[in-house]
């Protein structure tokens, strides 16, 4: 996994510094069109609060191997900025940040048990030995790199698009001897964001959608969008990863699959699918109590065990990953945003941008508050979004964790170039088909229904920020 790309040094310098804008710039162009807490202080128009987040994903960027100090300096500045000058949603001073933390306590949880769960599932799933079987059935060419994007899309349709992306780097690691381009592995994201993004089960924001009443059927059309995506991104990547690694011949004989691993596989994704499905649905009232899912996913995790060992030397570099992850949610959660832009076509076009630097559980949240939204063209520009810069969603924090190397704005933009090309064209494509039909704050839900549930906190399933 430690192969790295060799590029051309002095032309990364020229462009890293233009590359590394973007976030920041997305950032400043999020604030522009959202209502902000009047009692904010700005600079130049811009609250303070802004200009820190923005400064931390500039950082971020522009320091790729120190990521995690990056993100821990941001967090701890933006909470000393509120402590001593505006305060808190849930309150002023030290009581205000403790309820913050408490009320962001069950996400930043959940998130951080399923990251490093699945670190561990998707190892599993490599020793199992089944990803060696794959070649025997894929085409020996460019087609058969994209023919794996289309089932890292299939399975995040109903899976953790966490497990789906890392599935499918374990998949590619097989594929591809372990050298996987970087712009690939972007398309692995993208993939897995792109296949969860028209399921209520497939993406925490559509699942949000679902619980708040909206009906399945109007987040299924954003289907139309991935699908036009995953074409236009998929096969300039899979040319890429077949001119930078061919994809491997079926060599025969090898160890036989060990099924025990895929049970454990299976065991760890039906309880967190098993558990999202039930919290949500049955007891939706003590959702944000406790972190259920990623309780879930390590009480099999632990019980298993005895049966096959899991590789637990992975954990300390899954860790790492996840608290940079989740010091970005954290960030994200303590902007002053009040309100989204009013509703239309553009303004949902600029959130999937946004999405790529910008925590997509709030900006749902307060898309469902205001209502007037294409749901199926929200959930398209949210789950997408994130898909364009490695930290912008869950999949791509826990995919770098499997490939160090992806861990740099300037590269994955520089080779996933098709990525946001892919949103653009996705998302006009759905507009030219489905059009923009807004719906109403809510839709009405089955008599009896726990959806019917008002939701204080939805439980969260694939997180992203």
């Amino acid at each position: 996994m430690q192969h790295r790309i060799q590029t051309q040094g002095t032309v990364q310098q020229r462009l890293l510094p233009l590359f590394a804008l973007l976030p920041a710039g997305a950032l400043l162009a999020l604030y522009s069109g959202l209502a902000v807490a009047a009692e904010s202080p700005q600079v130049f128009g811009i609250p303070v609060d802004f200009i820190l987040f923005g400064m931390t994903l500039l950082g971020v960027a522009l320091f790729h191997k120190y990521t995690l100090q990056v993100a821990l300096t941001g967090l701890t500045v933006i909470m000393l900025y509120k402590l001593g000058f505006t305060g808190f949603k849930t309150g002023d001073g030290l009581p205000g940040l403790v309820n913050h933390l408490i009320h962001e306590w069950v996400i930043i949880t959940n998130l951080f048990g399923l990251l490093v769960g699945f670190a561990l599932l998707s190892n599993h799933f490599e020793k199992s030995h089944l990803p060696l079987m794959l070649p025997k059935y894929l085409p020996n060419d460019w087609k058969g790199a994209f023919l794996l994007l289309v089932m890292i899309f299939v399975l995040s349709g109903f899976l953790d698009n966490i497990a789906a992306a890392l599935i499918g780097g374990t998949l590619a690691a097989t594929l591809f001897r372990r050298k996987v381009h970087i712009g690939y592995l972007a398309a692995i994201v993208a993939a897995s964001n792109a296949g969860g993004a028209g399921s209520v089960v497939g993406d925490t924001t559509t699942t949000m959608m679902w619980l708040d009443g909206v009906d399945p059927r109007d987040v299924l059309h954003a289907y139309v969008a991935a699908a036009a995506a995953l074409l236009v991104l998929g096969i300039p990547a899979a040319l890429q990863q077949q001119k930078y690694s061919p994809i491997v011949k079926d060599e025969g004989k090898h160890a036989p699959v060990d099924w025990a691993r895929i049970a454990i596989v299976a065991l760890i994704l039906a309880a967190a699918i098993a558990t999202n499905v039930t919290i949500n649905l049955e007891f939706n009232h003590l959702a944000h109590l406790f972190p259920f899912i990623g309780v879930a996913v390590w009480v099999v995790i632990l019980a298993c065990a005895p049966w096959r060992k899991p590789q637990w030397s992975l954990v300390p570099e899954a860790a790492k990953g996840s608290i940079f992850l989740l010091a970005l949610v954290l960030c994200a959660s303590l902007m002053p945003v009040e309100k989204l832009p009013p509703a239309s076509w553009q303004s949902t076009f600029g959130l999937g941008f946004i999405s790529s630097v910008f925590d997509n559980i709030p900006l749902t949240a307060l898309a469902l508050k205001q209502g007037g939204y294409d749901w199926g063209v929200l959930a398209y520009a949210v789950g997408f979004g994130g898909s364009m810069i490695w930290f912008g969603s869950s999949a791509g924090v826990a995919l770098s964790n499997m490939y160090p190397e992806a861990r740099s704005v300037g590269l994955w933009l520089r080779h996933g170039w098709f990525v946001p090309i892919a949103y653009v064209a996705g998302f006009f494509v759905m507009l030219g088909i489905m059009g923009w039909e807004p719906h109403e704050r809510h839709k009405p839900a089955p008599a009896g229904s726990a959806i019917s549930a008002p939701v204080q906190q939805p439980a969260m399933f694939t997180p992203k920020p």
